[in-house]
């Protein structure tokens, strides 16, 4: 399943772009475009968004071969469309409700917890992490002969949306059906569940983000960004042996948000 659209962006004669279409090219023209479609929802193909979603767990690579073809039909890395945002922020509220509801939150409590997790660990947190990754991969990732090359900022954003994504569903859905019954009893198998669902969930999100740059042909040393393997395999092996539970924490830190 891939989108037909297409875009004719060479000039005649040399193979450069002409300058209306380099105008329509640049970073400002393309934010532009993307936040406009972002209020219409019948321009959206939410059936691609889905199916996105889908392969993010079955077989990320191919979401990734999609933005190869993106770029060579529109002579960009990142999504043009906004509806694997769009589809994504559904997601994040429901599951957030559902969060609420399994800890007993009031309606206004929800509601407060719903607009630090959506503006705060969504988007705040991720526009950090996309900042930062964007500038160390054109910083220290570009290939020398490709220095006429960068990582677009938009692409570094739908990188981290990627990857986000399945730790979202593995930790704020997924986990809901074990926290009160199974996961914050004072048991080993309580934390062994718990813990080993934030191992899987933040390997995953390293993972797809490490996919993700080793996509672009003209970055290099992209093998680094599975180094936080290491430690994270280390960390898990320390809580269990020390009996830390993290959605304890993650829990006890919620409800403190919210008072």
């Amino acid at each position: 399943m891939l989108p037909s659209t297409t875009v004719n962006s060479l000039a005649q004669g040399n193979g450069a772009l002409s300058s209306r279409d380099a105008a329509r090219h640049t970073a400002g023209a393309k934010r532009y475009k993307y936040l406009r479609r972002l209020f219409r929802f019948r321009q959206m193909d939410f059936e691609f968004a889905a199916w996105q979603m889908l392969y993010l767990f079955t077989s990320p690579q191919r979401v990734y071969r999609n933005f190869h073809y993106r770029k060579q039909t529109k002579d960009q890395w990142a999504r043009d469309d906004p509806a694997f945002l769009v589809l994504l922020s559904i997601w994040l509220c429901v599951s957030t409700i559902g969060f609420g509801f399994v800890l007993d939150m009031g309606f206004f409590e929800t509601i407060k917890l719903l607009l630090w997790v959506v503006f705060i660990d969504c988007v705040g947190v991720g526009l950090l992490i996309s900042t930062l990754m964007w500038f160390i991969s054109n910083k220290y990732l570009v290939k020398r002969q490709s220095r006429d090359y960068d990582v677009e900022w938009g692409y570094a954003f739908d990188v981290h949306l990627n990857a986000f994504y399945p730790l979202l569903v593995i930790l704020h859905f997924i986990q809901l059906f074990f926290i009160n019954h199974v996961i914050l009893t004072d048991t080993f198998i309580g934390y062994l569940v718990g813990n080993t669902l934030w191992l899987v969930a933040v390997g995953y999100y390293i993972y797809v983000t490490f996919l993700g740059y080793s996509a672009l042909p003209f970055l290099k040393n992209t093998v680094i960004l599975l180094y936080p393997f290491a430690p994270l395999i280390l960390l898990y092996g320390l809580s269990l042996a020390l009996g830390w539970n993290f959605t304890r924490a993650l829990c006890s830190f919620y409800k403190y948000r919210v008072r």
